[in-house]
């Protein structure tokens, strides 16, 4: 008998019959095998391709739309979350980045657990799932007092950032407002009386840093999921013939509170208020979580590093000097070999496999890297047999790349991941 203990159909068959019968979006499902080595032989897992959720950008609560650099949309973890699980089951995410999961587990009334390596995840996730009312957010803007000097340097990022060398970021009044919104929030953090509102306010700030509009701090930059370096923004802004523009940094706050608060209705903070008593963020390594307990995870839904694809130590450096974290310092797996990359994931896979309860399923999603020239589910599937878990199925949602890849230039199916691809496992 092959590894993955027999067909998709005979170890999961509502969901399998549901993939196959799907057409939601007018187009039917393929049906395909993807076989991979496993500790006992060759495994043949069953594979399913199609438009699983829609492309559409804002189709999700808007407390999602923070930018983060290789997130997927919310609607992904949600598709596993509505079949896998019932209100109250605790959903983990244990490469949880910018949140999706977590939040989209707790909108949906589900216990959220999250872990990142980066203390800026739970900077970016915890306002979320408690979030302030927009008045008292707006009471607190009026108190922040941004009239004095941030001071004349700062650390942070890889190295030292000099105040002088943000100015090619910000207008010199932007970045003196900037630097003094980041010393009261250090302040309040060293003295713990950091509270809801400042965590918001920290958190919308760190959003905002950098972007592509008006409604960013910075002067024109790339696409708000990562901060280019110094010498880079110094050549687009000759490139451009511009130079960085007075931004009100409390006005664009409280701009983007009313956004992303605005679609808060009384239901939904019931039900956050509700699962954040239970709800647990981790900061440190995916694969030694301590504080999760034994069997107390129902589903894993993540997305880990794909190899070497993304920098994000580089990537939020400037966000990290907002927050006082020294990003250089921060153990991100960044690995380019293969074999390295699945040893690493094994690992992951073990812990995962303690957490989860018996029955517990983990979806796991990698990307088609390299010029698609390496699925990586192919190489996802022989860490997880190795963990003891079962293989269920592979799925792979397949749609139009859309608005941030082509901010970059990246046209479909011609460069990066045009596709989510993701593995299914269930614990025995």
């Amino acid at each position: 008998m092959p590894d993955s203990g027999g067909s998709a159909r005979a170890i999961c068959p509502s969901l399998t019959d549901e993939l196959i019968a799907f057409d939601d979006f007018g187009t039917p499902t393929t049906i395909g095998v993807t076989e991979v080595d496993g500790p006992s032989g060759r495994v043949s897992v069953d594979t399913f391709t199609n438009e699983f959720w829609t492309s559409k950008q804002r189709a999700a609560n808007r407390l999602h739309e923070i930018s983060y650099r290789a997130c997927f949309k919310p609607q992904l973890p949600r598709f596993f979350i509505d079949r896998l699980t019932g209100a109250g089951d605790v959903v983990y995410d244990p490469f949880m980045g910018r949140g999706t999961t977590p939040l989209e587990a707790a909108l949906a009334g589900r216990v959220p657990l999250g872990c990142d390596v980066n203390p800026l995840s739970e900077i970016l996730v915890r306002p979320r799932l408690e979030p302030p009312g927009l008045n008292d957010v707006e009471a607190r803007l009026a108190e922040i007092d941004l009239g004095r000097s941030g001071g004349p340097a700062a650390t942070g990022g890889p190295r030292d950032v000099a105040h002088d060398e943000l100015l090619v970021f910000y207008h010199p009044d932007t970045l003196r407002e900037l630097s003094a919104l980041r010393g009261y929030l250090l302040a309040r953090d060293a003295e713990g009386t950091l509270d809801a509102a400042d965590r918001w306010i920290r958190m919308v700030a760190v959003s905002r840093l950098t972007g592509h509009s008006s409604g960013f701090f910075s002067v024109y930059t790339l696409p708000p999921n990562q901060a280019v370096s110094v010498e880079s923004q110094r050549k687009i802004n000759e490139r451009r013939g511009q130079t960085p523009p007075r931004r009100d940094v409390l006005e664009l706050i409280l701009k983007k509170s009313r956004a992303l608060l605005g679609g808060l209705g009384d239901a939904e903070r019931r039900v956050l208020a509700r699962v954040w008593a239970r709800s647990l963020l981790v900061t440190g390594s995916a694969s030694a979580t301590p504080e999760v307990a034994d069997g107390s995870v129902a589903l894993v839904v993540t997305s880990p590093p794909f190899l070497d694809v993304v920098d994000y130590v580089r990537d939020n450096w400037l966000r990290c000097w907002f927050c006082g974290i020294s990003a250089g310092e921060v153990p991100v797996t960044v690995v380019r070999d293969l074999s390295a990359w699945q040893e690493a994931m094994t690992d992951v896979f073990v812990e995962l496999a303690r957490v989860l309860h018996p029955g517990g399923h983990i979806a796991f999603e990698v990307g088609e890297v390299r010029a698609g020239t390496l699925k990586l589910e192919e190489a996802v599937l022989p860490c997880g047999l190795r963990a003891g878990l079962v293989p269920v199925l592979v799925l792979i949602n397949d749609q139009e790349f859309t608005k941030t890849a082509n901010c970059w230039g990246v046209s479909n199916r011609a460069k990066g991941t045009n596709t989510n691809r993701v593995v299914l496992f269930r614990k025995r």
